[in-house]
């Protein structure tokens, strides 16, 4: 496919509509070489200020798909299932939903990755469990999912090659945030990992990637109609980031917050967003009519103790200690506790939820770079949500550190962030809308 870059990004400069041949053309270069990284930033700024239609996002998409392995899980029985979300703050919901879904009769086959920035991803937190790991070829994974129902491994197929040379020259070229260029990136590896169903959760906020709500709906629309002329059955959830999701955030932590979720013993909006996006996998899967009956379907499983049975499982599958689940004492402990307190009285008015993940970071639960190595023990408890009355004194958090982390700077940041003020806020809805 011997196409001219420049022919290329020339079209696309002016604003003319791109090919399924010339997108082809585009990701080949990218993946192989033929495309410099300028004429593919070039190409990347010119996308970002046209634009493109869903048509060649779509076929944008399905190129980087097939830029690298796709997987066959048609010897898995049964519906495949996977949920993606665009990251937050205290987001645990896939420990959560990924073993009480699979209780349900759904495979929940979840290829995860590491995570930049706020806290280490759902691969991270998985590591704290002592013995896990998230390291199976793609037969021992297979074989997982069809004996236990669900499994969560880090990515070792090269699915979607195309989508980290691009990710990484969008980082430095300011087009993080351009729509079809976040779409094509998420549902491209979610494409090439090969399930039948796929929930997403966009969040909206000041904890997300889309910093207004009419950009989250926009990119939640667009995933889910692209999402759908692929053939595979998408939805997306708009959730609520203008505070954490749980009150635990670091990678231990979390998981004791999801295992306690799971235990039944903490309700909240952390569980609320785990049993919404489960119901709408079961759903989309055909294992239930409607959301209500999905959600009553995985509260049974969290009452009858199947689900944390589950979760059980999945770590003696991937070699980790099962009795976490039952003993949350076995994860990894920070070595100080630090209490950050009120200045005043009042209620809390608001939160900038990005300040509270980077104190979390600056106690070393999250990564700046790729080659940071986390303290699995460390992060923060939130002890307040948006609308609670509080006392001068009153703890707002209490900080689980360790000999490395940035005490006074994470203290700082959680002041600053956490708003006091007189009058109680209105309540915000946690699920702001749902795409079908």
């Amino acid at each position: 496919m011997n196409m001219n870059p420049c022919d290329i990004i020339r079209k696309k400069r002016f604003g003319g509509r791109l090919s399924e041949q010339e997108i082809r053309a585009f990701v080949q270069g990218v993946v192989d070489g033929g495309f410099a990284d300028y004429q593919t930033s070039a190409l990347l700024m010119a996308i970002c200020i046209n634009g493109m239609d869903d048509q060649e996002t779509y076929d944008l998409t399905m190129a980087m798909a097939h830029s690298g392995d796709t997987l066959d899980l048609s010897d898995i029985v049964g519906v495949k299932a996977d949920k993606h979300s665009t990251g937050g703050v205290g987001d645990t919901t896939s420990l959560i939903l990924v073993p009480l879904v699979a209780c349900c009769g759904v495979k929940m086959a979840k290829m995860s990755g590491r995570g930049l920035g706020f806290t280490g991803g759902t691969l991270d937190k998985l590591e704290s469990i002592p013995g896990l790991s998230i390291d199976r070829d793609i037969d021992a994974f297979k074989d997982q999912v069809n004996r236990v129902g669900c499994a969560i491994i880090g990515q070792t197929a090269e699915l979607a090659p195309a989508d980290k040379v691009l990710y990484a020259l969008r980082d430095v070229t300011a087009t993080v945030d351009c729509l079809p260029l976040v779409v094509s990136s998420i549902l491209s590896k979610k494409l090439a990992a090969g399930c039948d169903v796929v929930v997403l959760d966009v969040k909206a906020g000041s904890g997300a990637i889309m910093d207004t709500e009419e950009k989250s709906r926009q990119l939640a629309e667009t995933m889910v109609r692209i999402g759908n002329m692929s053939g595979k059955k998408f939805s997306a959830l708009i959730t609520d980031m203008d505070q954490p999701l749980g009150n635990y955030i670091g990678n231990a932590l979390e998981v004791e917050e999801a295992i306690d979720v799971l235990a039944g013993r903490v309700q909240g909006e952390l569980k609320a967003v785990s049993l919404t996006l489960g119901a709408h996998i079961l759903r989309n899967a055909g294992v239930v009519k409607d959301v209500p009956e999905g959600i009553a379907m995985l509260e049974e499983k969290i009452s009858s103790g199947e689900g944390l049975k589950k979760l059980s499982e999945m770590i003696a599958a991937q070699g980790g200690d099962a009795r976490v689940a039952f003993d949350t004492s076995l994860l990894p402990k920070a070595k100080y506790l630090v209490d950050v307190a009120a200045d005043r009285d009042g209620y809390v008015t608001g939160m900038t939820t990005s300040d509270i993940g980077n104190a979390a970071r600056l106690l070393g639960a999250g990564r700046l770079h790729k080659t940071d190595v986390l303290d699995l023990s460390v992060g923060l408890v939130m002890k307040v949500r948006v609308g609670d009355k509080v006392k001068k004194g009153e703890a707002l958090c209490t900080l689980h550190a360790g000999d490395g982390s940035d005490q006074a700077g994470a203290a700082e940041l959680i002041k600053r962030s956490i708003v006091i003020g007189d009058e109680k806020p209105e309540a915000r809805p946690l699920i702001r809308a749902v795409v079908e």
